[in-house]
C-alpha cells in the first residue's frame, strides 16, 4: 500500500503558548520544527524590528511621561498652576489617542505599516517641540492632546506588525523586549529634565522644563525617519527595504502552516462579527482592568510624594533623578513576565503574577500610615502593571491568527476602549490637589488588579473551552488543505470506482493519516 507523503501533513494545527520543548527547564529561543532558512528569518526579522520597536516606544514615552518632569521641576509654578491642570492635561492626552485611534481601525490594513508609523512618529515630534514654548494652560493642553493623537497607532501597529511575522508561542518575548521601551522611555524623561534642570536652566532665557521638550523632540523625529528603512511591514505589504521574495515566502510558508490567514483588508462587514462574538468582549474586559490596574503609574503620584518630602531634602534635578527607580525596575519586570510566559508559564500564569505583585504593592501605598521605606516598596513595584501588556497582546494576536482583518481591528478597538476608560478614572481617583496620599486612587487601582486576575481565568478557560469546539466541528479541508487535495484523488469515475491511479495512494491511508494528525494536535 502506497503511502502519503509527509509533507502532505502539516507539520503543527494549534499552536502553543510556550515554546515546544521536551523539558520545562530547556529554554530556547527557536522551536525543534524551526527549519534552517526559518531561523534566518526569524533572526532577520528580530534583528530589525525588534529594535526598532524599542526605540520607537522609547520615544513615545519620553514625549508621553515628560509631562510629570516638568510639571515638578518649575512649569507648575511658571504657568501658574494651582488646581488639577496636571490630571486634566494628562486626561486631554488620552483623549487625544482615544481618538487617534479610531481611524487606525481601518488604516492599518489599507497603508503600509512601514509609511504609516514613521510618519505619525515624526508628526508626534512636531508637537512635542512646541511644547517649549506654552505659556497658557489652553495652549499646552492642545499640544498634548495632539502628540496623544498622533502617538496612537504605534502600540497596536507594533503588536499587529509582530502578529506578522511570529508564531503565536513566539509573540511574548518579543513583545516582551519592545514594552521594555516604557520604562526605559519614562526613566530616560526624568533623567533628561534632570540634567537640563541641573545645566541648561535659564541658557538662551529658557527654563530647564523647556529646555527638556527641545531635546525629547531631537530624539523623536530623528527615530521616525529611521522606521522607514527598518520596519518589515506585512507579508501582505512588506517593505522591500528589509526584505525578499525568499523572506516571504518562507515565512508565509511558516505562518500558513500554523492556522495563519496572512490577507484580509478590513470592512464593516467585519465590525458586527466581531462585535457580537463574546470571545471580543472577554478580552475587552480583561484589557479594561489591565489598563486601569496600572493608572498610579501614570498620574505621577511616584514624583508628586517625592517632592512632597520638601524641597530641604530633594532639589528639583534629585526629584527627577530618583523617579527612575521604579521604571528602571520596570523593565526587569517586564522582561521576566514575557520571556516566561513564552517559555516556562504561558499568558494566565504570567499575568497573574505580575497582578499579585503589582496587588501587594498597592496594599501598602492604600495603607499609607507605614515606614517610609515600605512606600518606596510599594511604588518600587508599579511597572509589575505594565510588565503583563506584552503578554495580553501577545496572546490576542495568537488567538485572532485566523483572521488579520479581526486582529488590526480587535487589537485597535481593545486599545481603544480600554484606554477611553483611563480618560475619566483618573480625574475621579488621582485628583492632583489629593496629592501625594491618593486614598481612592491606590484601592481603586488594587481592586483593578485583583479583578483582573479572575477575568485572566475566565478568558483562559472560555477561550480554551471554545477553540477546542471550534476545532472539533472544522471541515477536513479546512483544518488539512493539503489532504483534501489528496482525497479529491479519489473521486469516483464513471463506473463508480474509486479513482487511484493517479494518486499513488489509498484511501484509508488518507483517512489515517488525517486521524494520527489531528488527534496530535490537540497535545497542546
Amino acid at each position: 500500500m502506497a503511502t502519503i507523503p509527509k509533507t502532505i501533513i502539516p507539520k503543527a494545527i494549534i499552536p502553543t503558548d510556550t515554546v515546544p520543548r521536551d523539558k520545562w527547564w530547556k529554554l530556547k529561543w527557536f522551536s525543534d520544527d524551526d527549519t534552517p532558512e526559518e531561523r534566518r528569518l526569524i533572526t532577520k526579522i528580530d534583528m530589525f524590528l525588534v529594535p526598532y520597536s524599542v526605540l520607537g516606544y522609547w520615544v513615545k514615552y519620553i514625549d508621553q511621561s515628560n509631562l510629570n518632569n516638568a510639571y515638578v521641576a518649575g512649569l507648575k509654578e511658571d504657568l501658574g498652576f494651582n488646581g488639577n491642570e496636571l490630571v486634566q492635561l494628562q486626561t486631554l492626552f488620552t483623549l487625544g489617542s482615544v481618538l487617534g485611534q479610531i481611524p487606525f481601525l481601518f488604516i492599518m490594513t489599507y497603508v503600509p505599516i512601514q509609511y504609516l508609523i514613521p510618519a505619525c512618529d515624526v508628526l508626534w515630534g512636531v508637537f512635542t517641540l512646541l511644547q517649549y514654548r506654552v505659556h497658557s494652560y489652553g495652549e499646552l493642553a492642545a499640544y498634548r492632546f495632539m502628540v496623544g493623537f498622533f502617538e496612537a497607532a504605534f502600540f497596536p501597529a507594533m503588536h499587529y506588525v509582530f502578529g506578522s511575522w511570529y508564531r503565536g508561542h513566539e509573540i511574548a518575548r518579543r513583545g516582551g523586549i519592545f514594552y521594555t521601551g516604557l520604562a526605559a522611555g519614562t526613566l530616560t524623561a526624568g533623567l533628561i529634565q534632570a540634567g537640563a534642570s541641573t545645566r541648561l536652566e535659564g541658557v538662551q532665557g529658557l527654563e530647564g522644563w523647556r529646555w527638556m521638550y527641545i531635546i525629547c523632540a531631537m530624539i523623536t523625529i530623528p527615530v521616525g525617519i529611521l522606521g522607514y528603512f527598518v520596519i518589515p511591514g506585512t507579508i501582505d505589504q512588506p517593505n522591500r527595504w528589509v526584505v525578499n521574495d525568499k523572506d516571504i515566502e518562507v515565512a508565509q510558508t511558516r505562518l500558513e502552516t500554523h492556522g495563519h490567514k496572512l490577507h484580509g483588508k478590513m470592512k464593516f462587514g467585519h465590525i458586527k462579527r466581531t462585535l457580537f462574538g463574546f470571545r471580543f468582549w472577554t478580552v475587552i474586559a480583561t484589557d479594561v482592568l489591565f489598563w486601569n490596574a496600572g493608572i498610579h503609574k501614570n498620574t505621577g503620584s511616584y514624583l508628586l510624594w517625592i517632592k512632597s518630602l520638601g524641597p530641604k531634602r530633594y532639589s528639583a534635578a534629585r526629584v527627577n533623578e530618583l523617579g527612575t527607580i521604579s521604571p528602571a525596575l520596570g523593565i526587569a519586570y517586564t522582561l521576566i513576565a514575557c520571556f516566561a510566559s513564552d517559555m516556562i508559564l504561558g499568558p494566565a500564569w504570567s499575568i497573574t503574577m505580575c497582578s499579585v505583585f503589582n496587588a501587594i504593592g498597592l496594599v501598602i501605598l492604600t495603607i499609607w500610615t507605614v515606614p517610609e521605606p515600605a512606600l518606596w516598596f510599594g511604588f518600587a513595584t508599579m511597572y509589575w502593571s505594565n510588565a503583563l501588556s506584552s503578554v495580553f497582546h501577545g496572546w490576542v494576536n495568537n488567538l485572532l491568527r485566523d483572521s488579520p482583518e479581526e486582529r488590526s481591528f480587535t487589537l485597535v478597538l481593545i486599545n481603544l476602549l480600554s484606554q477611553s476608560s483611563t480618560a475619566w478614572t483618573p480625574l475621579l481617583t488621582f485628583p492632583t490637589v489629593e496629592s501625594p496620599r491618593f486614598r481612592k486612587g491606590f484601592s481603586f487601582c488594587l481592586g483593578c488588579a485583583l479583578l483582573l486576575i479572575v477575568f485572566t481565568w475566565v478568558m483562559h478557560f472560555y477561550l480554551k473551552r471554545d477553540k477546542r469546539t471550534d476545532e472539533g466541528h472544522s471541515d477536513i479541508e479546512t483544518e488539512f488543505p493539503e489532504v483534501g487535495v489528496v482525497e479529491k484523488a479519489f473521486d469516483a469515475d464513471e463506473t463508480g470506482n474509486a479513482n487511484t491511479k493517479d494518486s499513488g495512494c489509498d484511501r484509508n491511508d488518507v483517512i489515517s493519516r488525517q486521524e494520527e494528525a489531528s488527534s496530535s494536535a490537540y497535545r497542546v
